[in-house]
């Protein structure tokens, strides 16, 4: 076996730092979407065009390729891969994927923003992660800046909530609870720290840049256990955690919004594969990274 593996050219170019943006584009877009056979046929079909539904491109990847097995996941790999290289803008209310030359005549300027190209081939089943305990095995807890009743903090939650979180979650079979919809009755303090330690994912919500939130993160992080990072556009992220992939979710203009969650809900869907699967090669979180022998013992549950 060789001991060395080597990028091809267009792998090259998509990561140089001192490329030209245009190049650099031009060969993510090659890697993510023209080489993957399905995703090319996609991109052709809806080039120019308001992006449709998740079911309408489901039934389209069914026809294209009927050996798909996760057509759900295929759409969402697809539409990150589109937000990453800057092919999805709204326009008259509606999100468009708009062609790659014309990504390419607005270059040089900021790459835009995204969770990244995904590499895996469309159809391939994800590793399972492993089983931490019970009901804990299908739990996600959303921590954020819940706020009292008729709040700006809560209606933010619970449109975080409802809209872009759940119905992410639900695609890979969690469900979300947030620290006042605990049912057990108890302290919530000692229940918080309690699903901080053993759910099986943590969603956190870094908007208004609350300190109970950062705080809960920094238990979740000791644990080594995954979490992922969300929060409103408007709030820069301070430098410690701006260094973790975060959705970034622009809550400036409602109608903008409105056209754009089910790309937030496809980012969120694939930060959140990505923490579940078992690649530790990359650190889940900066005390993962500086310090990778020290962590808590959770205690067995009794």
């Amino acid at each position: 076996m060789s001991e060395w593996i080597s990028l091809t050219k267009d792998g090259a170019l998509a990561t140089d730092p001192n490329g030209a943006p245009d190049q650099k584009v031009a060969a993510r877009f090659r890697l993510a979407i023209e080489h993957v056979a399905v995703f090319k046929t996609l991109y052709e079909d809806y080039k120019g065009k308001r992006l449709p539904t998740h079911d309408v491109i489901k039934d389209r990847l069914g026809e294209l390729d009927p050996k798909v097995v996760d057509t759900k996941e295929c759409v969402d790999i697809f539409i990150v891969n589109a937000k990453f290289l800057g092919l999805l803008k709204t326009i008259g209310g509606s999100e468009t994927l708009v062609s790659i030359d014309h990504v390419l005549d607005e270059l040089p300027k900021t790459t835009p923003p995204g969770a990244g190209m995904v590499s895996r081939p469309p159809g391939v089943p994800l590793t399972a992660p492993p089983v931490l305990a019970r009901s804990w095995q299908t739990t996600c807890f959303y921590v954020t800046a819940i706020g009292s009743e008729d709040t700006e903090q809560r209606k933010h939650s619970d449109m975080f909530l409802n809209a872009p979180i759940e119905p992410a979650l639900k695609d890979v079979g969690l469900q979300v609870v947030r620290a006042d919809k605990i049912e057990k009755g108890g302290m919530i303090t000692a229940q918080v720290i309690q699903h901080l330690l053993r759910a099986r994912l943590v969603v956190v919500d870094l908007s208004w840049h609350n300190p109970n939130v950062f705080y809960e993160m920094a238990i979740r992080h000791a644990t080594h256990l995954p979490v992922v990072q969300i929060s409103r556009k408007s709030d820069p992220l301070p430098f410690d955690v701006a260094q973790g992939r975060t959705v970034l979710i622009d809550t400036d203009d409602k109608y903008t919004l409105v056209a754009q969650l089910e790309t937030y809900r496809s980012q969120i869907t694939m930060m959140v594969r990505a923490a579940l699967s078992d690649d530790k090669s990359v650190p889940m979180n900066p005390l993962a990274a500086f310090a990778p022998g020290l962590s808590i013992a959770i205690p067995t549950e009794t």
